[in-house]
């Protein structure tokens, strides 16, 4: 497993260095540009007063906005389980189905390696490679902390990270059971990523209109923290994301030492049963 931990983690470079370094650039340059921002306050509140409530609930907005927490809530935390969602849903779903229609899967299996070490191992490196890049966003707020003048630790700064980690991993997983039981890659990334869509617009809206809420709870994204974390972690219904996380792994474990493998190409809406 170690040594498929390894090549994994090679072939996730290319994926690791470009959204790591994307997402901590921007990460310290809203760290840059904070101190600018509060010389101009008055107009700031200004436009936030001509936005209105209703519409800063809806993206996640504080009514102290240029709070330490209030700011990463509103200018990264509030949008990015979407943009880095993209990365998961994408990964999940082609951990071993982008193989598999390539028509290298098969091949691989032809070795003595088991079918438990080539999942598991990619879904180790899967893990490490989102943390891996959740990681190169935190160093970007650490390193612009100064410039911000916030007297707010780095480690603080590390768990709104956590909370992301943990909706990310969620979705990654959801997406890998899919692509074991939907005809194709396409196929399971496009339902999770429409789930993970829906589940942002029913939580955003739920802020706005009560008539949500009740929906809203069956949303993984209410239970992300976002820049709110800063000031403590709420661990327990982090936990349990986790542990959903790890049933919907062992389900698309199972399920994958069950099924035959394609030789190459899409398979048919008939494998959903088979």
């Amino acid at each position: 497993m170690a040594t498929i931990f390894k090549y994994a983690m090679r072939r996730y470079l290319g994926q690791i260095l470009g959204w790591g370094l994307a997402l901590g650039l921007i990460a310290l340059y809203l760290m840059v540009i904070y101190k600018p921002m509060i010389t101009q306050q008055a107009e700031l509140q200004g436009l936030l007063d001509a936005y209105g409530e209703t519409m800063m609930a809806f993206f996640g907005g504080s009514a102290d906005f240029l709070s330490p927490a209030g700011y990463l809530d509103f200018t990264f935390f509030s949008y990015i389980p979407v943009v880095a969602g993209i990365f998961a849903v994408l990964m999940g779903a082609g951990l071993l189905a982008a193989d598999e229609e390539k028509g290298t899967l098969d091949l691989i299996l032809a070795y003595p390696v088991s079918r438990a070490a080539i999942y598991w191992g990619r879904c180790l490196a899967f893990c490490a490679a989102t943390t891996a890049i959740l990681a190169s966003t935190w160093v970007g707020f650490a390193v612009g902390l100064p410039l911000a003048g916030w007297e707010v630790s780095a480690f603080a700064l590390l768990l709104p990270h956590l909370s992301l980690l943990v909706i990310l991993l969620a979705y990654g997983a959801l997406a890998l059971l899919l692509s074991m039981v939907l005809p194709s890659r396409a196929v399971a990334a496009s339902v999770a990523g429409g789930l993970l869509v829906l589940s942002y617009m029913v939580n955003s809206l739920a802020r706005v209109s009560e008539r949500l809420e009740a929906l809203d709870r069956l949303s993984p994204l209410r239970y992300y923290q976002g820049g709110r974390a800063l000031s403590g972690l709420d661990g327990l219904p982090l936990l349990g994301l986790l542990i959903i996380s790890a049933g919907l792994a062992a389900l698309a474990w199972w399920r994958f030492e069950r099924r035959d493998i394609r030789v190459s190409g899409e398979g048919s809406w008939n494998r959903l049963w088979s």
